[in-house]
Order: C-alpha cells, then sequence, then structure tokens
C-alpha cells in the first residue's frame, strides 16, 4: 500500500471510531499524559491544519510553518478540546477532508518542494502523506475505544515499527533495542518519550 493509501483507511478508522464515541465517553483519559478522547481529537484536527501549511507551502513556495510554536499548539489543542462534541467531531471530519483535498490539488511539482516538520527536520512534501497516515492511526489507538494495532494494515505496522525504531535507535538506544529484537535479552530498553 502506499502512504497515501494507508492515510485514508487510517483516517476512516479514526473517524469511525471517533463518531462512535458517546458524549460522556469523549471525556474519559487516555493513555497519553494529561490528555482525555477530546485532546486527541483536537490534536488530529490540529495536525490536518498544520499539515495543509506544509501542503501550502509545497505549493507555493511560500514558508508556512506546522505551528507558530509549541505553546501556541498546546493552548489551541486546549481551546479546540473544550468544544461541545458535535463541534469538535464536525471540526476533524471537516479538517480531515480539506487536508485530503489540497493533496488531491498539489501539483507533482510540488510533492518534491522542501518543508520543515514541527521537529525541525527538512524533508520533501512528499512525506507528508506518511507523517498523516501516522498520526490517524497511533492516534485511533489511542482512542482506546475497540481498535489496536492489529486492526492497522499489517505493512502499514511493518513501516511504523521500522520508523520507530530509527527514531529509538538514533536517541542512542540502538543497543537495548538490538538486544532485545534479536532475542539476546528477555526484556525490552526503556523507550522514553513518546513518538
Amino acid at each position: 500500500m502506499t502512504a497515501r493509501a494507508w492515510m485514508d483507511q487510517c483516517t476512516t478508522l479514526f473517524l469511525d471510531t471517533l463518531d462512535r464515541l458517546t458524549d460522556d465517553e469523549l471525556a474519559a483519559p487516555t493513555a497519553l499524559p494529561g490528555w482525555t478522547r477530546r485532546h486527541v481529537a483536537a490534536h488530529v484536527h490540529g495536525n490536518a491544519e498544520a499539515l495543509r501549511r506544509l501542503l501550502s507551502w509545497a505549493a507555493t513556495g511560500v514558508e508556512q510553518r506546522m505551528y507558530a510554536n509549541a505553546g501556541r499548539r498546546a493552548e489551541e489543542i486546549e481551546t479546540v478540546a473544550a468544544l461541545p462534541a458535535d463541534t469538535l467531531r464536525a471540526l476533524v471530519h471537516r479538517s480531515a477532508s480539506d487536508l485530503a483535498a489540497d493533496m488531491d490539488r498539489l501539483p507533482e511539482s510540488g510533492w518534491q518542494r522542501l518543508v520543515v516538520t514541527a521537529q525541525g527536520r527538512t524533508v520533501p512534501a512528499t512525506e507528508i502523506r506518511w507523517m498523516r497516515a501516522r498520526e490517524v492511526a497511533v492516534h485511533a489507538v489511542d482512542l482506546d475505544h475497540g481498535v489496536s494495532f492489529a486492526d492497522l494494515p499489517a505493512d502499514f505496522n511493518a513501516a511504523l515499527a521500522a520508523h520507530a525504531l530509527a527514531g529509538h535507535a538514533a536517541r542512542g538506544q540502538a543497543a537495548g533495542l538490538a538486544a532485545w529484537l534479536t532475542g539476546r535479552s528477555a526484556r525490552p530498553p526503556v523507550l522514553g518519550p513518546w513518538l
């Protein structure tokens, strides 16, 4: 499957899961420290809007960062998470649809333009599809409402595992991961921050 196919499939999974949650269930905590399901939904909405800014950058060549700063990003998540449940759901649906439409309109030349991620990595715009696929897939699981990693496409899970492994290895955990993954250690290393 392509990153766009993963993105589309996992977006549907996220939105369907979000829509099955009652208003009260939206307020339940998640495994993400300090975040309810409302926060996860607000973050997924904000991520779509941020990626739309990168697509605009790719289309026009005029720099547009994903977020003004980390503090503003956190404020936006809190604000959107506090909206009425129907409004929150509608925003998440609309931003997902708008992001897909922006991708469909981006000319082929735009996909090769370099943009900067929220983590400061410079990547070609082609990476945006993979970035969004990861967001909606992992956060569909984070909603903790009947979706597990086993429900995600197998080839996506393989790519996600490789991505996570590379990220943790780059942060100095390669030896511990290698020992565990080759069966030379009975315990996985402590991985640290969320991906």
